[in-house]
């Protein structure tokens, strides 16, 4: 019987993994593993109780206040005695985190041969995201078996290099979850409190945003002034870094059509997004699911690794600079055409089968 261990760190990492670890945990001839990190602790363990999957080991290495260093060094001590314990015969890691990339780097040490889900995303930036975009390129440059969710990832993974017959194109598994978290008969207080306003979802928290807080307060003042002035309600999920809260809190604090509030948990994000008018997101995980919720999305960022969103038209960039944010936002609040030309597109990040394939594939 084959032996894979799955790693998972983060909250979006579980939200895209758990419908592959519950594919892979049916399949009768493979015995799966589950290895979480703890990277993101509360938001983490939100999201797997939510899947009703239980870690079979959990390496706990979240302190306060930590670094790269600290993430990739106590993810790689930790997981090298996990692999020796259990000796798994394929190890599944995701994405672009710190958490993937040393669980990748410690597999490779040990030749122990590694499957990358969502493999090939680039920006061809290395600090853009960053550092995801050099994770998810260094995990691509050791895996066996690379899963790209499209044919453009795909190519970016041939040119540069990396064997086709070990490159899938599988879709995503972020389509996957949609299926076990939107419910038709949801209600929530956020919903009420916006009552017949226009909802907008905002998240920010990238590092080379949140890192600039001069820059960072201006992005977020302009999304707030842009909601204000065209009467809308925001929702704005809060990181837990005490860079984002403390601009964050001090620049919707004036305002009194936002509510600001914890990280929400996958359901209620999912349900939240699915009933909004329009996100505006530095994340990268919502530019998938925003087709299958026809859900405009504007990126506050200048790249983005996922540009069949843009190409397919429900996805816009409109970077950074604070005036083209209060535009773009300010716009589709306001122009009813130019936000339904971004609704019912067809999502060409899959069909919601991915991890089906997936677990087709690493079982034979």
């Amino acid at each position: 019987m084959k032996k894979i261990a799955v790693v998972i760190g983060t909250r979006p990492e579980a939200v895209k993994m758990c419908p592959l670890l519950l594919e892979l945990k049916n399949r009768k001839n493979i015995n799966t593993v589950l290895c979480v990190t703890g990277q993101h602790r509360e938001m983490l363990d939100g999201v797997l109780e939510r899947f009703g999957v239980v870690p079979d080991v959990d390496l706990d290495i979240m302190k306060d206040s930590q670094t790269l260093f600290d993430i990739t060094e106590r993810t790689m001590s930790g997981f090298r005695d996990f692999l020796f314990r259990q000796s798994p015969d394929v190890v599944v890691v995701h994405g672009d985190t710190t958490t993937a990339f040393a669980a990748a780097l410690s597999a490779f040490y040990m030749k122990i041969p590694v499957a990358h889900v969502e493999a090939g995303l680039r920006t061809h930036d290395a600090f853009c995201p960053y550092p995801e975009e050099f994770n998810r390129t260094a995990i691509d440059a050791v895996c066996k078996y690379m899963f790209a969710p499209t044919e453009k990832a795909r190519e970016n993974l041939i040119n540069e290099g990396r064997n086709k017959d070990d490159v899938y194109v599988v879709g995503n598994t972020a389509i996957d979850a949609l299926k076990y978290t939107i419910k038709r008969d949801y209600s929530s207080e956020i919903l009420q409190k916006a009552g017949e306003r226009k909802l907008l979802v905002l998240t920010a928290h990238r590092r080379e945003n949140r890192d600039d807080p001069k820059k960072f307060r201006a992005m977020l003042s302009s999304v707030a002034k842009a909601a204000h002035d065209a009467g809308a309600y925001v929702i704005f999920p809060v990181h837990k870094s005490p860079a984002v809260r403390n601009v964050a809190n001090d620049v919707f604090g004036k305002y009194d059509n936002a509510m600001l509030c914890e990280p929400l948990d996958v359901f209620d994000f999912h349900n939240i997004c699915s009933r909004a008018y329009l996100c505006v997101t530095d994340s990268g995980g919502i530019q998938e699911e925003s087709p299958s919720m026809s859900l405009p999305v504007l990126v506050l960022r200048d790249e983005t690794e996922r540009p069949e969103a843009v190409e397919c038209g429900a996805v816009k960039l409109c970077g950074t600079n604070s005036e083209r944010i209060y535009g773009e936002v300010y716009r589709l609040l306001t122009d009813d055409a130019a936000h339904d030309a971004m609704t019912g597109k067809k999502n060409p990040f899959g069909d919601g089968f991915s991890s089906v394939r997936i677990a087709d594939i690493l079982t034979k």
